[in-house]
């Protein structure tokens, strides 16, 4: 039954995925810039969490916090950084560039307060197992597929429900209307870039409490996250969701007919196929 395995493994790791491209989406939808930064706050709300937990905070708390903290960093660096670089008329390629540069310093700085060295949370219950149909599934695994269905719920009542959700859509369907309109652009950005950041700190903490905690583990989450978006079609929750369970799962599965450093080609495959073919995504028009 080792499909079997592999498939639920691909189905947890895309729910990680999904919300790390959920966050990406609403982000790059809205603003119209790449942010890759959300590689670093990724990583820093682990090492949030590990550090509060180790201060003694309930798991919980620590989560809650983290997830906070994450909001906050990215709203402050929406406020800060692209805001001052979107009022002096910074192209898209000089924000990118300036979010890279934010993205490394970050990291190393996460690097140097705690080492580039593994680290473990430690929690007897986390790596708990129980079998559901035949596999065997961490507690942690189940808190992944439970925070991701619940995000991409929690994301499409909010866009669709709410009136921060609608103005949100607003913006991102037509910046120069909403500029006319006096639905405060800037200030939607704010609030998106801090969403955003908070999401994608929960996969940011529960992967590492399998995999342990590296300052550089963000990297290789955003860039699939990013073709998930790519290909489901920029703006779209669901599509982002689906094509990163998609991928999650296809990448996992191939390790039956493939060595497992050549899954990624997986992912990079979709990505050709659907620029080739489908180049706005499969959820849009």
């Amino acid at each position: 039954m080792l499909w079997l395995n592999l498939l639920i493994n691909g189905l947890i790791w895309g729910c990680a995925l999904g919300m790390v491209a959920i966050s990406f989406s609403l982000i790059f939808a809205t603003t119209r810039f790449f942010h890759v930064a959300p590689a670093a706050v990724y990583s820093l709300g682990g090492y949030l969490a590990w550090s509060m937990m180790k201060r003694g905070a309930p798991e919980w708390v620590a989560l809650l916090g983290a997830v906070v903290a994450c909001g906050l960093v990215g709203a402050a660096i929406q406020k800060l950084l692209y805001e001052r670089l979107d009022r002096r008329g910074a192209t898209h390629l000089v924000v990118l560039i300036a979010s890279l540069g934010l993205a490394a310093v970050m990291q190393n700085a996460i690097a140097g307060a705690y080492t580039s060295n593994v680290l473990q949370f430690g929690l007897p219950w986390a790596n708990r197992t129980t079998s559901i149909g035949g596999a065997l599934l961490t507690n942690t695994q189940m808190l992944t597929v439970c925070f991701g269905v619940l995000s991409y719920l929690g994301a499409m009542w909010f866009a669709h429900r709410t009136l921060l959700g609608k103005r949100i859509r607003a913006v991102a369907s037509n910046p120069f209307l909403a500029e006319i309109t006096r639905l405060e652009p800037r200030r939607v950005h704010i609030a998106v870039m801090a969403i955003g950041s908070a999401m994608v700190c929960i996969p940011g903490v529960l992967v590492p409490l399998d995999l342990g905690l590296q300052p550089f583990g963000g990297v290789p989450m955003l860039l699939t996250a990013t073709i998930a978006v790519i290909a489901g079609g920029v703006g779209s929750i669901s599509g982002a969701f689906l094509l990163a369970l998609v991928i999650a799962v296809l990448q996992n599965l191939s390790l039956l007919v493939m060595p497992g450093e050549w899954s990624i080609g997986i992912t990079f495959g979709i990505f050709i196929i659907f620029m080739l073919f489908r180049p706005r995504g499969l959820f849009t028009g």
